[in-house]
């Protein structure tokens, strides 16, 4: 049964695709049921994967195969709060590796064009610090990378 509330993704025919990706990549995520459409439609036909509802580390969602018109963007995004340097790492490269494009402060995008923030807790706590000083310097040594080096951030927080 859906969720109440549930985040509706659109993907041009790849949702089943995207939801086995995520499932396999990330904790507490998995595919649930696949719905075919019941008749034609603008981007299908009668029996293609129409919906996908899937779970994203626990957060409900629908992939839904409405066609070619609508791309994702920046505007969405899931933040993901890693523990240490080697799931940073991980989930990083899972999802640059797999056909995804790298971009700054520990932003990506996966090959759907999905955007995804890979944000160490260390990184989080290093610029909400109580010491302004310390929270500037690990937010400007934070706008100079692509993947979050925690170590570096670190470094840069204590001066």
């Amino acid at each position: 049964m859906m969720s109440k509330n549930t985040i509706c993704l659109w993907y041009d025919g790849t949702a089943l695709d995207a939801a086995q990706f995520y499932a396999k990549t990330f904790p507490d995520s998995a595919v649930g049921a696949v719905h075919r459409a019941p008749g034609d439609y603008p981007s299908g036909k009668q029996g293609d994967v129409l919906t996908v509802e899937f779970t994203v580390i626990g957060i409900p969602c629908l992939g839904l195969n409405g066609g070619p018109e609508f791309k994702h963007n920046l505007a969405f995004s899931f933040q993901v709060a890693t523990d240490n340097q080697a799931e940073t790492d991980r989930l990083w490269s899972a999802i640059v590796g797999n056909g995804g494009e790298a971009s700054q402060c520990g932003w990506c995008k996966d090959k759907w064009g999905l955007s995804w923030q890979i944000t160490p807790r260390a990184l989080t706590a290093a610029i909400t610090d109580p010491d302004s000083a310390a929270a500037k310097r690990a937010f400007e040594a934070m706008m100079e990378m692509g993947k979050i080096d925690i170590a570096a951030i670190e470094a840069a927080r204590r001066g």
